[in-house]
């Protein structure tokens, strides 16, 4: 017998997959008549590489200038805003559904990097454990060196955004963010936060720390959407 939380939680994983389901399958980096960019298509039908990118193997590390010192022993994620809310210990998240998947990772500042193999659990997976409102329609991300990032629902419900602990087979380094960053695929890096430790629902949009200074708010790699 499941308890009726697990229940709840169940139904809203079923609820918010249906909500989000012609939204998601209507997104530019899905359906974009005139994507701009270069090479063969991705996964998803766009150019594998976006205008104003270049591939390269290697993958800076560009952050704030803080590198926090975050333990899996020390490490929580409180869902909170326009939610039921809830807070993950290193130890619950760990038993949430746990996938492997291989994405790209588009930065603003010109450079991609192409199939890394990440591991992780779905933000969808997080989404319903924190049981977000009917009119709930994006989220703030932020982390532990004061950083913030927003993205709507309708691409973070997107199966290909993580939170990560893993790429291409070791437990994610502390410059790119261990011990879990986001990662949104379909969008510019930027949108993943690093050393993730809050995700806040929203009722409407509201800027982050880059959106604050001039960036993009939705962050279309294949739309060059790089500032507002």
């Amino acid at each position: 017998m499941i308890s009726d939380k697990e229940q709840r939680i169940i139904d809203a994983r079923l609820k918010l997959r249906a909500r989000f389901k012609e939204k998601i399958a209507a997104t530019p980096s899905l359906t974009d008549n005139e994507p701009q960019g270069s090479g063969n298509t991705n996964r998803h039908g766009m150019p594998q590489l976006p205008v104003g990118q270049h591939e390269t193997n290697k993958w800076p590390v560009l952050d704030l200038g803080i590198h926090p010192e975050v333990t899996t022993a020390e490490w929580s994620l409180e869902l909170t805003g326009a939610c039921e809310g809830a807070k993950l210990s290193w130890a619950d998240f760990q038993r949430l559904p746990i996938v492997s998947d291989t994405s790209d990772f588009h930065c603003v500042t010109t450079w991609s990097r192409m199939d890394i193999k990440w591991k992780g659990v779905r933000f969808s997976e997080i989404a319903a454990l924190a049981l977000p409102n009917e009119d709930a329609s994006h989220v703030m991300c932020y982390a532990s060196d004061g950083y913030s990032t927003n993205v709507s629902l309708t691409e973070a419900m997107k199966d290909d955004v993580l939170l990560a602990f893993e790429a291409d087979g070791e437990p994610l380094a502390k410059e790119h963010g261990g011990p879990v960053r986001m990662i949104t695929p379909q969008l510019y890096a930027w949108k993943g936060a690093k050393w993730i430790n809050k995700i806040e629902f929203m009722t409407s949009d509201k800027a982050g720390f880059w959106e604050q200074r001039g960036y993009s708010m939705s962050a279309y790699p294949w739309r060059n959407d790089r500032y507002s």
